[in-house]
Order: structure tokens, then C-alpha cells, then sequence
């Protein structure tokens, strides 16, 4: 059991930290962001070709995820979102165009670094064996405290700076906001680059563990999109629960169900359509309208 539960917080760690950026720009453009998978893979490319290629040290190569994909996030909704949201009043053309960013990405990682899975060395070697009851490697504990420390700085961020409560104001109310003096424009901007930050730094921390291929930017936002719904759309604290959550059922369906893990996401997809039949706002959503 003991395991299980540190497999789940560590699942969980990772699933939070993706689950926070998704649901920002969520919150602060009402954009569902389908191409936020494809963002943690570039995440991952960059720490590979960095750390695993140049030999540079991990931390610079997590920075300079976090850097790139914070860029490409500010580019997207400066010269993509922006416009088609000033342009159109329906709200399938900001979907239609996530999904094409999307596909864009996906050809361009293909083209880029092919099909091959690719992997970097162990930032830490060794592991940890705590009674026969909790067997952990030690790169996975410190990924997992990485994460769990950019979860809390990005609470801290968002409840104390000046930036965070002016992005908190407008996920509240846009239009209050804006008669308030907030910058909606660069508050937007700033809001869909940290999200897009964030999906790039679990990409660079998990490449580290798992590898990255081309393929996975669809599973991976897939799995984003049910912890938001589980959580909450829109709601910060609500993307960690449904981060933990996730994880946690993960660890607990691989254990039961060991070598049929298909069985596990059969479950918990099967349990998610119950769940949002009861309660389709999420555990800390509000009711829609």
C-alpha cells in the first residue's frame, strides 16, 4: 500500500503541474488549449537535445524549456488567439484553431526529430529502499519535489504578485476587470505563456523518466482535459485535485490490474462519465451558466 501511495503522489505531482497550465488559459481566454500536450512534448524535445545532446547541465536545459515554450505560448496568443477572439463571436473558431496549432506542432516534431522514442541520462542514480515497503529511484523523488515546489511557487505567484491578482481578476471577470484599469491584452498574453511555460517544464522534467517520442501530445492533453474536468474547469486548486486524483487512480489500477493497464484507463473513463453525469461542473466548478 505504502508504495502505491508514492507512486500516486508522484503521478499526481506531474499530472497537476500539466492539469495548471491547461487550466489557466482556460480561465483567462476561455480557450480550450487542444495543443497543450504538444507543447509539453516540445518541452521534452528541448531538454533532450540540451541535456541529453549538448551536455549541459539538466538545470540550464529545464530553463531553457521553460524559456522557449513560455515564447512560443506568448507567440501563439499575440498573432493566433488574439485576433481570431477580437474577430469572431463564436466560440468553436478558438477550438477549431487550437486543434490546428495542434496538428501544426505534431508535424513539426515529426519533421524535426522523427518518430524515435529518445531519452536522456538519469539526473541522479541510486534508489531509494525504505523497508521493502516503499522502493522508489531517486531521480523519480526528486522530479516529484521539483514539481511539488513549481506547484507551490506558482500559488505563491499567483496569490501574492501583482501580475498573478490582475489574472485572477480577469478569470473572476474579464469585463469588471478591464473597467478596473487590467491590461486584458497583456495579461492574456502573459497568462497563455505561463501555461504554455509550465506544460514545457513537466515535459522537461519527465524526459528525464518516461523519454518523449512525437506521438504522445494527444494522450498527453487527453489526460489534461480529464483532470480539468475533474477538478473543475477553470479553477486552479481544482487542476492539483485533479492532478492527485488521476494519479493516484492510475498507481491504484496498475497495482490491481497488473499487466492490463488498458483495464485501468477503461475504468477510470468509464468512472469520469459517471462522475461528470452527476456532476458535470467538476468538484470545484461551478455549475455552468
Amino acid at each position: 500500500m505504502e508504495q502505491v501511495i508514492a507512486n500516486g503522489l508522484y503521478l499526481g505531482a506531474q499530472y497537476a503541474l500539466i492539469a495548471l497550465g491547461l487550466t489557466l488559459i482556460f480561465a483567462l481566454m476561455n480557450v480550450l488549449n487542444f495543443a497543450h500536450g504538444q507543447m509539453y512534448v516540445l518541452g521534452g524535445f528541448v531538454t533532450y537535445v540540451i541535456y541529453g545532446q549538448l551536455g549541459l547541465p539538466f538545470v540550464v536545459a529545464l530553463i531553457a524549456s521553460a524559456i522557449t515554450l513560455a515564447a512560443v505560448g506568448a507567440m501563439i496568443e499575440i498573432y493566433l488567439f488574439r485576433p481570431v477572439i477580437r474577430k469572431s463571436h463564436r466560440e468553436e473558431s478558438t477550438m477549431l484553431l487550437a486543434a490546428a496549432i495542434a496538428f501544426f506542432l505534431d508535424a513539426v516534431i515529426l519533421l524535426l526529430f522523427g518518430e524515435k522514442q529518445r531519452g536522456v541520462p538519469k539526473i541522479l542514480d541510486g534508489v531509494l529502499n525504505w523497508d521493502f515497503r516503499i522502493i522508489m529511484p531517486y531521480d523519480r523523488i526528486a522530479i516529484g519535489v521539483l514539481a511539488i515546489l513549481i506547484i507551490a511557487a506558482f500559488i505563491l505567484y499567483m496569490q501574492y504578485s501583482k501580475t498573478g491578482r490582475a489574472m485572477r481578476a480577469l478569470a473572476q471577470d474579464r469585463v469588471a476587470a478591464q473597467l478596473m484599469g487590467v491590461q486584458v491584452d497583456r495579461y492574456s498574453m502573459i497568462g497563455f505563456a505561463i501555461g504554455a511555460m509550465l506544460a514545457g517544464v513537466v515535459g522537461g522534467l519527465l524526459v528525464t523518466i518516461t523519454g518523449v517520442n512525437s506521438g504522445i501530445g494527444g494522450p498527453i492533453s487527453i489526460k489534461a482535459f480529464m483532470m480539468v474536468m475533474i477538478g473543475g474547469a477553470g479553477v486552479v486548486s481544482g487542476a492539483i485535485a485533479g492532478g492527485f486524483i488521476l494519479g493516484m487512480a492510475e498507481s491504484v489500477g496498475l497495482s490491481v490490474f497488473s499487466g492490463y493497464g488498458d483495464v485501468t484507463y477503461l475504468i477510470i473513463f468509464a468512472s469520469l462519465m459517471v462522475f461528470l453525469a452527476i456532476r458535470p461542473q467538476g468538484l470545484m466548478g461551478k455549475p455552468w451558466g
